[in-house]
């Protein structure tokens, strides 16, 4: 997956580990559009979350990442696009199973839950791991509203 771009964005509570990880994703070669926050200065998480969603929805095969505090308000705001499939994850095993059983094109992370570390590989493991198909697929596909 490296080269792939990654669309990433954080609201005050999530900056600095969104700055983290984009030092991190970048020395793994991975091309990264910031739409913002860009300091820790309290701002509204929507105005970050939409744009982030927007680029995914709009850009099959673009993966994106969102933190905000708890995750939770950043995640809810993207899974108001219609194509994206934004999980919050706390966890490796979340991530992979995110990615693996529900196809999910975002990761929205819980800055003040999880540390720099933890962060880290959560993300490693969501961004290595593909979608399984299958009956997961037809799942999947019953997500979307008509």
């Amino acid at each position: 997956m490296k080269n792939q771009l990654i669309s990433i964005g954080a609201d005050h509570a999530g900056f600095e580990l969104k700055q983290a990880v984009i030092d991190h994703l970048t020395t793994k070669g991975f091309e990264l559009k910031d739409y913002g926050c860009y300091s820790s200065e309290s701002i509204d998480y929507p105005d970050f979350g939409h744009p982030v969603a927007a680029m995914v929805e709009e850009n099959e095969g673009i993966i994106g990442i969102l933190i905000c505090g708890s995750g939770n308000g950043i995640n809810m705001t993207a899974n108001k696009h219609q194509g994206v499939r934004s999980a919050l994850c706390w966890k490796k095993e979340i991530a992979e199973l995110a990615r693996l059983h529900n196809n999910a094109n975002i990761i929205a992370l819980p800055a003040r839950f999880i540390s720099e570390r933890e962060a880290i590989e959560i993300i490693d493991v969501f961004l290595a791991t593909n979608f399984e198909g299958g009956r997961h697929g037809r799942r999947v596909d019953k997500i979307a509203c008509v």
